[in-house]
């Protein structure tokens, strides 16, 4: 008996993401290729450097248009990594104007960058996590500062 394959659900039913929250999304570059740039080691007690390419520059100065684009969506921190982009939104939609989304900011978003670059770099959809308080926001931002040193640590994520 053939059993039908179904995709893992990346958004929570019924749920409005246009709401004011706080949200960690991940984009992954197609194939989880290394087209945004590499993870240099700087040395003992030095933070990793983040060697962007032309690709990642692309995608580095379109993270950062996000709220010049998009005045409600508050920039909270960021990591472009060799495959992946890890971003931390804060959604502040006044009640009387329409509100923007988070899949409407991340299909823009990748649209640009695609538009850019001349092709398109990415995985079809994205990871999402709405943040439920200070505590998990706490984790996300931590997770984003330390992801450069994971990457260093596990030989996984070595790129050709």
């Amino acid at each position: 008996m053939e059993t039908e394959h179904r995709r893992k659900q990346n958004r929570l039913p019924d749920f409005d993401y246009s709401q004011n929250y706080a949200y960690f999304i991940t984009m992954c570059a197609e194939n989880r290729q290394c087209v945004f740039g590499t993870v240099v080691d700087a040395g003992e007690g030095q933070a990793p450097l983040i060697g962007l390419s032309a690709i990642g520059m692309i995608a580095d100065q379109s993270v950062q248009a996000i709220p010049v684009h998009y005045p409600s969506v508050r920039l909270e921190n960021y990591v472009i990594m060799p495959n992946h982009i890890h971003l931390l939104l804060r959604l502040e939609n006044p009640a009387a104007e329409r509100a923007v989304s988070v899949s409407k900011v991340i299909q823009q978003f990748k649209g640009y960058v695609t538009k850019r670059v001349g092709r398109s770099v990415w995985q079809k959809l994205y990871y999402d996590h709405v943040i439920r308080d200070a505590n998990d926001f706490a984790v996300r931002w931590q997770y984003i500062e330390n992801n450069p040193y994971r990457w260093l640590e596990d030989k996984y994520y070595v790129c050709d």
